[in-house]
């Protein structure tokens, strides 16, 4: 693949370079902010529903449920920059096998041998 910018990956309309692998450190960050803010939402409505049930998600339930989503994040980030890694990968393959089998450019037809006992 083509080694872009973010911006020129970004407007490349041919779809040779990839801004997905550019980016995904951005995504994981804030992929763990929304799920920080979204178990703490869970903690204190849990709180303000009962004050057991709130303790009980602060200390078992929380912890659980951040941990799930940012492994599930996680995983789901890394297929797809493994299919990404898969996609450059086999394009430079392509391009070495299409430069180490290009014809050999040849010199024209070869000229038959001169049967034997004639002169040229």
């Amino acid at each position: 693949m083509d080694k872009k910018g973010f911006f020129g990956s970004l407007f490349d309309f041919s779809f040779r370079s990839f801004v997905t692998t550019k980016i995904v450190k951005v995504l994981y960050v804030l992929s763990l902010i929304g799920i920080s803010l979204v178990t703490i939402v869970i903690i204190v409505v849990s709180f303000n529903r009962s004050s057991g049930y709130g303790a009980l998600m602060l200390l078992v339930g929380g912890p659980l449920i951040f941990l799930f989503w940012l492994t599930y994040t996680r995983i789901i980030l890394e297929v797809i920059i493994v299919f990404f890694r898969i996609a450059e990968s086999v394009d430079a393959l392509a391009q070495s096998q299409s430069v180490a089998t290009a014809p050999m450019p040849s010199a024209g037809p070869a000229e038959p041998p001169a049967a034997p006992g004639t002169s040229a």
